[in-house]
């Protein structure tokens, strides 16, 4: 599974979500990438991100901070000790950028400006929600790759405004709470002094307008609901559980921002034959005693035809051979996993045989020193390999 950076997307759980489902989501997310229960290299690293997006997630203030700075931003005053409130003082005593200038994300005192209020720069158009789907494919088609369809509805920008919530005809006026600016600038006083803090003006909206009219088919808002439908292309080798993103197929932004991703969980269904670990196989062959005992080419199933494997004389139950490159392919390089035979040796009832064949078998046993009547009790032994 890939695990995005953001706290919301790596936690599956839109930014509208209670305490008590990031918590429930946390838990679900945590029984499969616990290191102690996932096979992934990275369940570590993962776990550990999905603990941190709980820890802040959880928390009324720093998810504030969180929501209101952006993942980078947050991170990199968190790096400083910004979200914690320890360095207020400082930031708002006005004693200068105590780290020396630029960062990786920009000027560290900008960082602290939106943190403790003083000038903040205002949050731009907000990019728009990403909406989550599951799909279920069998095992052939996660190995070949396939497209699947999906119908659903969701909110989208309005064709007749083209999300602007008033048609092209409308008259427009400067807004007076903001002149024309689209931002509005609240001050107020603190103990560290007075706080000025822009936001976009709520009158228009932040556009700077105001109109005569508004759109009569989305009655303003931009938007409409409607149904879609959504061709995903999933490919060769995806693993059960993970994630195909859909670009630009969630739900829109605010005006002048990106729409969101359609992120599509893919469910594989288990196999009669073929048992998968990773990017290998595993089944179990039968062959006939004669074949185990001495030795024989056989055909074996594999995900995409059969192929010929040597058994060596004497082969026992449960042994396993590999046959390299005759697994799943792999998700993200070259080459495929591999396919492991465990050998299982298939015993005839009684009812089973011929007489010829009866008399084989006691021959059989007797050459081997077995003195023993020949009846359902000695096929019993033999399935007990006795």
């Amino acid at each position: 599974m890939s695990v995005g950076e953001d706290f919301y997307d790596a936690l599956g759980v839109d930014r509208n979500a209670s305490t008590e489902e990031i918590e429930s989501a946390f838990r679900k997310q945590a029984a499969r990438h616990h290191p102690d229960v996932s096979d992934d290299p990275d369940a570590e690293e993962t776990f550990k991100k999905l603990q941190k997006a709980k820890e802040v997630l959880t928390d009324e203030d720093k998810r504030a901070l969180y929501d209101r700075l952006g993942h980078d931003r947050f991170v990199e005053a968190e790096k400083h000790g910004a979200t914690d409130g320890n360095a207020a003082g400082a930031a708002g005593a006005g004693v200068g950028d105590p780290f020396g200038g630029q960062g990786p994300f920009g000027d560290i005192g900008d960082i602290f400006e939106e943190v403790f209020g003083g000038g903040g720069r205002s949050r731009g158009p907000s990019r728009g929600t990403d909406l989550r789907a599951t799909v279920e494919i069998d095992l052939e088609e996660a190995f070949e790759g396939t497209e699947k369809g999906l119908s659903f509805r969701r909110d989208d920008r309005c064709d007749d405004c083209d999300g602007t919530g008033h048609p092209p005809s409308a008259d427009s006026r400067t807004c007076p709470e903001c002149q024309g600016r689209g931002q509005v600038t609240d001050v107020r006083r603190t103990p560290f002094g007075q706080m000025q803090q822009r936001r976009s003006c709520r009158r228009c909206d932040g556009e700077g307008q105001l109109y005569s009219e508004t759109c009569s088919t989305c009655g303003g808002g931009g938007t409409v609901r409607r149904e879609v439908s959504v061709d995903v292309e999933i490919p060769p080798g995806i693993r059960d559980g993970q994630t195909v993103p859909v670009e630009g197929e969630g739900l829109p932004g605010d005006r002048g921002a990106p729409t969101g991703d359609l992120l599509v969980e893919v469910r594989v269904a288990d196999h009669p034959e073929f048992d998968r670990d990773g990017d290998d196989l595993h089944r179990t062959e039968p062959v006939s005693f004669p074949q185990a005992v001495f030795g024989d080419e056989i055909e074996v199933p594999t995900i995409d035809g059969s192929v010929e494997m040597d058994l060596p004389a004497g082969t026992e139950t449960g042994e396993t051979f590999r046959l390299s490159g005759k697994g799943m392919p792999r998700l993200r390089g070259r080459g495929r996993g591999d396919l492991y035979v465990t050998v299982e040796v298939a015993v005839p009832s009684p009812s089973e045989l011929t007489e010829e064949g009866r008399d084989a078998l006691a021959a059989f046993a007797e050459a081997g020193g077995d003195e023993i009547e020949v009846d359902e009790s000695f096929f019993d032994r033999l399935r007990r390999g006795l």
